[in-house]
């Protein structure tokens, strides 16, 4: 039988790019689907309108909302769409998806967050799963993210630092802000240990991309020199370049259809022209983000699949992770500081502050409760979108500002001082209340039903959150820090999710086998965040791009290896 491509992968983020790079530099047709346009660095610009007040990176959520349920107070659930309610699930709606906008923080997960049950037991109201893997499974491939994507660093000892097999990153570090070096004394003040962050992005060119311009827009933001690694600047261009791939942009996938024999033997989609088209291939990959995954699974019934494709046992959209974690900040006047102090800290803005503490990964405090998991604290600049920083001095302390008080103000805000926000991930256990269904009423402009999640959350994400965030107030503190905040919240942030489409050796507890193809189908291979069933106390990029090589590598094996 022949078929229009060896593989088709629809999503092209940091689940589908390792994927597309792989197949085709081993010489295997390979078809991506993408819904929304393929921008490049030339289409990128620091423009806080575009990218943080406007949707235009992102969908119309008049056109493509989701539904949320919330927990009341009273026990019960509310929903409202995210048109109404101004929340955002898409984080980035073109090729190379969400990675074009991320932070970059490359964390890697440690040997202990692959088995979490085996460490730390069962938790009342959590379904903690181990993962079918080890961590020393999916380290070579961690390696690999760091040579391909471009993964800058530098390595010291810590207590909860992971096994690798290379003894530093293949990039030195990107540069550094001068209020780092306060961070690190503050932390050896209080017998801590400050770690430089690793970052997804190359500090020079290298890799047929720049380096870093420094200009401090880079979170939410796309890069104009690509020396961020996203899938589309560090593998998509390269796996057109090797004639094998084909990217299809504005490509909205609506179904997929599958035989008697529940194989799948067509990918439906629509194109920029709003026209109807069929594509087949070999092997499907579907990558197009956790809440979007299950979505587009359950919306493809097949006549062995009438629950949804890959769904027979109802777990297609349950166990939806998030982050949990808290946050919290801090101001450091200039005054506090000597004059050359001061003008060294004005001087720099661009330059990253890339520490993090982990001496809190697992948290063994009697004064907190039984031992169990912890989390990583990262400090990082206050993000400089000047309409959102000024917009927020609106308030005093009696009330709402206007005219001279207003101004002073804002002058003291952007000219005083500098701000340090604390980020703190711990896991964000997986509960029978946070899932990912199908809404029975709201549509989007394909006519199709759009996703409904219910975001429940468990209390241990909250005391977690909290103990992180106040210990990373706490070195705010240390290093003179005025209006020092830490808090935790329930509600999960819209830009990290995983899960859904659990990974395990049990198909009657898991959606995917280790190696990620569904146990139902044999020609359906997921690898976005949605085969995780943990998540790990970090941002789940790089562990994403890992895996997706990984599976990459097994997909070149079933269809015979390189040719």
């Amino acid at each position: 039988m022949s078929y229009d491509f060896d593989v088709c992968v629809i999503g092209s983020g940091a689940g589908g790019g390792p994927v597309a790079f792989t197949l085709a530099k081993a010489g295997y047709s390979v078809l991506v689907l993408e819904k929304g346009p393929w921008l490049t660095e030339k289409d990128f610009f620091k423009d806080e309108l575009a990218c943080c007040r406007r949707n235009i990176y992102t969908s119309n959520l008049r056109e493509e909302p989701h539904v949320v349920e919330m927990e009341t107070d009273e026990g019960g659930w509310t929903s409202q769409s995210t048109y109404q309610s101004g929340w955002n699930f898409w984080n980035g709606n073109c090729v190379g998806g969400s990675s074009n906008f991320m932070s970059g923080f490359f964390h890697r997960l440690k040997p202990v967050d692959f088995k979490l049950r085996t460490v730390f037991g069962s938790i009342e109201g959590a379904d903690v799963a181990d993962w079918p893997i080890s961590y020393a499974d999916l380290e070579p491939y961690y390696d690999k993210v760091e040579r391909e994507i471009g993964v800058s660093g530098r390595l010291i000892s810590h207590p909860h630092a992971e096994p690798r097999s290379r003894q530093d990153f293949p990039y030195p570090p990107t540069a550094e802000h001068p209020i780092s070096k306060y961070i690190d004394e503050a932390c050896g003040q209080m017998d801590l240990h400050s770690i430089p962050m690793p970052r997804a992005i190359l500090p020079y060119s290298a890799l047929e991309r720049q380096g870093c311009s420094y200009n401090g827009y880079c979170g939410s933001y796309a890069c104009a020199t690509g020396a961020k690694g996203s899938s589309r600047a560090a593998l998509l261009d390269r796996a057109v370049a090797t004639g094998f791939c084909q990217i299809r942009p504005n490509a909205m996938v609506s179904r997929i259809i599958s035989d008697q024999t529940g194989k799948i033997t067509a990918v439906e989609y629509y194109d920029k022209n709003g026209q109807r088209q069929l594509v087949d291939a070999k092997i499907v990959v579907i990558a197009c983000q956790a809440i979007e995954t299950a979505r587009l699974l359950l919306n493809s019934p097949g006549p062995k699949h009438q629950n949804g494709l890959a769904n027979n046992n109802h777990l297609v959209g349950k166990n939806l992770l998030f982050a949990g974690g808290g946050a919290g900040s801090g101001r450091l006047p200039y005054a506090k500081f000597s004059p050359a102090k001061a003008a060294e800290l004005r001087q720099f803005a661009g330059p990253f502050v890339n520490r993090s503490i982990q001496d809190w990964y697992i948290i063994d405090d009697p004064t907190f409760g039984v031992r169990q998991k912890g989390g990583t604290i990262d400090f990082v600049h206050l993000h400089p979108n000047p309409i959102a920083r000024a917009t927020r001095q609106i308030r005093g302390r009696s009330g709402l500002l206007w005219g001279k008080p207003l101004k002073e103000k804002v002058k003291a805000h952007f000219l005083e001082g500098i701000y340090l926000k604390i980020e703190a991930f711990c896991d964000w256990l997986p509960i029978p209340d946070c899932y990912v269904t199908l809404d029975p009423s709201v549509k989007d402009k394909w006519g199709l039903p759009v996703a409904r999640i219910r975001v429940g959350f468990h209390v241990r994400n909250l005391q977690v959150g909290w103990y992180l965030a106040e210990r990373g107030a706490e070195v705010l503190k240390q290093m003179g820090a005025e209006n020092v905040i830490s808090f935790a919240a329930g509600a999960p942030p819209t830009n990290l999710v995983a899960g859904g489409c659990r990974f395990g050796n049990d198909p009657k507890t898991s959606v995917l086998n280790a190696n990620c193809r569904a146990h139902e189908v044999e020609n359906l291979y997921i690898t976005d965040g949605s085969f995780m069933p943990t998540g790990g106390s970090v941002p789940y990029t790089w562990t994403i791009y890992a895996n997706a090589f990984r599976v990459a590598e097994n997909i070149v094996e079933q269809l015979g290896g390189n040719k």
